[in-house]
């Protein structure tokens, strides 16, 4: 639902950021702040600071940052609406009565009436295993290791060999047929009519990130196929986008999740201490997937099974994390088949020491493929190194793959240089890469530009936010216009209008967007690394050097963009007339 901006602003301001945080982390008064561990990545030294005059929070090592709301919505995995619901609750604010439209209202109820009859199925099974009915899968689960304790945890259910009986039962709470055929719990055919989908299995219920059921699997008893079986794509239930143990992983805190394929695997793990693990959902990993792990970590372990079908699993999965941006290790499993496997034979121990000796995906990759060539024949030979290079094209930043090639040079006895030329040779050659463009910074050119100028537009911000007396100086020069992205200028716009009333108030700036991302990024902007110099006077240089890089960058922009635009170019021509005051100008602190 939309709440109107000043009623979430008396919501925010009603929880005192300090107070909120503190029920989840840990924090000390230092000065005028207060830090803690962040919660948000592991850490040793406290490096998670929260401002009670600016009502926001900020990790100096993992960039996560807000104000209240934000904080919510990253530890919680709120929304945006649940967040402040929660929040007006604690404070005692009254919030509006959501008014639907009829399409609306028609919509919402069906989809809380498909997790009604999800949840209401999941109890029955949960029912059935426990009952003399469900002894056969019981004692199932019990000869894999589980305990009772982890199959309530994880709501794990049982089927009856009647193949009508939830059907029958789902009825008999007043579920409409159609609604049980919508929440895929029945199959529908002339022969048989409507009877239930599972039947005769071990059921696994599949939550959602807020521990609601939105759909199941389940793994048959005896020799019946097919040995897996999951609930189709539903309204609530898009396999594509949910992940099995993700609403107990992400709040695991680990520097990594383990992606495995089977939900056993990832049952046994959290079992053993291993709550980390997820897995997909019967179907093969999927880059809305690797989005998803995106949100809570940058590295996976990859624990597929040690056959060649897992093997291309793997490799696939590599793929789809790189792509995502995410790095990628594979854990050794043999001689065991999966980790549920591994563990039960050797124990939790000895699978965290494969974890802390998992192998650089990279390298697992070229593992594989050296297993395609004889190394003992030198045409054979010499075409492994052609392949090694062709994949070392792959890195286009000039610092990584120069370390590759050194690794790679090293791993397969091959020299460095040879190794090298060979990689830009090849590069050259298919077109796959540019011999690399050297710069004094490392990196291409206009890259820096434009890193420069957003990073002197935060910069700014910053200033502007911790002095407000600043924009008085500044005010005929710059404008929310001579910012350069989108959710810049929205921040400049209100920063500079609550400025105009003479105050500042970056949390309530915050609240202005709704995604996560965003408001993450629109705190970044308020806590800019300032460069620390010692007198006044070098200080009062910096800011006016900031004022000038932002101007200026604003000036060449338009002129680029003005041609024959008479508008355009008279905008230039102010732009230039500003710059050149702007050299002049003394900026104050004082």
């Amino acid at each position: 639902m939309y709440y109107p901006q000043e009623l979430i602003e008396e919501i925010r301001t009603k929880n005192n950021i300090v107070d909120v945080i503190s029920g989840y982390v840990r924090l000390q008064k230092k000065g005028s702040n207060y830090f803690g561990l962040c919660p948000f990545h592991n850490e040793k030294s406290p490096s998670f600071s929260v401002s009670p005059g600016n009502q926001m929070y900020y990790c100096f090592g993992c960039g996560a940052g807000g104000n209240v709301i934000t904080f919510l919505m990253q530890y919680e995995n709120d929304t945006f609406q649940e967040a402040v619901k929660t929040l007006a609750q604690r404070a005692g604010v009254a919030l509006p009565e959501i008014e639907y439209t009829q399409e609306m209202k028609q919509a919402q109820s069906r989809r809380m009436r498909l997790l009604e009859i999800n949840k209401e199925a999941a109890k029955y099974f949960f029912y059935q295993l426990r009952a003399r009915q469900g002894s056969m899968g019981y004692q199932y689960l019990k000869k894999r290791g589980l305990s009772d304790e982890t199959m309530n945890r994880f709501g794990l259910g049982y089927s009856n060999k009647y193949s009508d009986d939830l059907v029958k039962y789902l009825k008999s709470k007043n579920y409409s047929e159609d609604l049980i055929r919508a929440a895929g719990l029945c199959n529908v055919d002339e022969k048989h009519g409507m009877y239930d989908k599972f039947w005769n299995r071990v059921i696994f219920p599949i939550q959602d990130i807020n521990h609601r059921v939105i759909g199941f699997g389940g793994r048959v008893m005896g020799d019946g196929t097919p040995k897996y079986l999951n609930s189709p794509e539903t309204e609530i239930f898009d396999k594509s986008r949910n992940l099995y143990g993700l609403n107990f992983a992400r709040t695991s805190r680990k520097n990594s999740f383990i992606l495995c394929e089977g939900y056993m695997d990832v049952i046994a793990m959290h079992q053993a201490g291993f709550s980390q693990a997820v897995a997909s959902l019967g179907t093969a990993f999927t880059p809305g997937q690797a989005g998803l792990l995106k949100r809570y970590t940058d590295e996976v372990l990859l624990s597929y099974d040690s056959d060649e079908a897992g093997v291309r699993a793997a490799l696939r999965a590599i793929g789809i994390l790189r792509e995502a941006g995410l790095s990628g290790k594979v854990i050794d499993l043999k001689p065991y088949k999966d980790p549920d496997e591994f563990i039960r034979a050797l124990g939790a121990q000895e699978f965290q020491k494969r974890l802390d000796n998992a192998q650089n995906s990279f390298f697992f990759e070229l593992d594989q493929l050296q297993k395609s060539y004889d190394m003992k024949d030198p045409e054979s030979k010499t075409n492994f190194h052609r392949a090694l290079a062709q994949k070392l094209c792959g890195f286009s930043e000039e610092v990584e793959r120069e370390n590759y090639i050194e690794a790679v040079a090293e791993r397969y006895q091959i020299g460095f240089e040879s190794l090298r030329r060979l990689v830009m040779e090849y590069a050259t050659k298919t077109g796959l890469a540019r011999p690399v463009e050297r710069y004094k910074s490392g990196v291409p050119q206009k890259n820096t530009i434009q890193e420069k100028a957003e990073r002197d537009q935060r910069l700014l911000l910053t200033w502007l936010a911790d002095c407000p007396q600043l924009y008085g100086q500044i005010r005929k020069y710059i404008s929310p216009a001579d910012f350069t992205k989108e959710l810049y200028v929205k921040v400049a716009e209100r920063l500079f209008a609550d400025l105009e009333k003479g105050k500042a108030d970056p949390a309530a700036i915050v609240s202005l967007f709704e995604e996560e991302q965003q408001q993450r990024e629109a705190a970044s902007l308020f806590h800019a690394r300032l460069r620390e110099v010692g007198s006044i006077q070098e200080q009062e240089k910096a800011i006016r050097d900031i004022v000038c890089s932002v101007k200026r960058n604003s000036y060449e922009r338009d002129s680029a963009a003005a041609g024959n635009d008479i508008e355009a170019l008279k905008r230039v021509i102010a732009g230039k007339k500003q710059l050149e005051e702007l050299n002049k100008t003394h900026i104050s602190l004082q």
